[in-house]
């Protein structure tokens, strides 16, 4: 367990339990996707009359079904733990718990009212599931592609070569 996470042996089970359902889970296939390209992987209920996939038909498949949900004490909890709350505005911060619960900032909001609740959640220790992007320097923002330096450094060669020349030429014009 690292520092920031604040996982409870019951949470680490439900997670483990769950890993362990889901392994066993088949991969549904939507019917004849591994026939024809232009069917997608994407899972779709087979509805055919005559589909063998419909009627469970030994060596077809799996279909998906109720049986295969996973285990209600890991339903709605993220892969880190905590269950998660969507936050729409600065006042909903107090009805998280961050001992159990992380906050989902919405969509919607925008970026001054998304730095406030990032704010206010850092000093609540309240864990962020999608927090705001760290800006880069300007360094790392304005970076040349290998043909945008190579371009740059051919120009750099070329007018290195031209003073040269001019050099000569006024050395020349000199002696004479």
């Amino acid at each position: 367990m690292s520092e920031k996470t604040f996982e409870k042996p019951a949470t680490e089970r439900a997670l483990a339990l769950r890993r362990r359902h889901k392994g066993k889970k088949p991969k549904f296939r939507r019917q004849e996707s591994w026939r024809y390209k232009r069917v997608s992987e994407v899972w779709r209920k087979p509805d055919g009359v005559d589909s063998k996939m419909r009627k469970k038909v030994r060596g077809w498949p799996k279909s998906a079904e109720i049986g295969y949900r996973g285990p209600k004490v890991s339903r709605g909890l993220h892969p880190s733990g905590y269950a998660e709350v969507l936050v729409r505005t600065v006042d909903d911060l107090g009805k998280v718990d961050p001992q159990t619960q992380a906050i989902r900032i919405a969509h919607t909001v925008g970026m001054k009212k998304r730095a406030e609740i990032s704010i206010r959640a850092g000093e609540k220790n309240i864990q962020i599931l999608n927090p705001m992007p760290e800006a880069k320097p300007e360094e790392e923002a304005e970076e040349e592609t290998p043909r945008e330096k190579e371009a740059k450094e051919a120009k750099e060669a070329e007018t290195k070569a031209e003073e040269a020349s001019e050099k000569e030429e006024m050395e020349e014009e000199k002696k004479s």
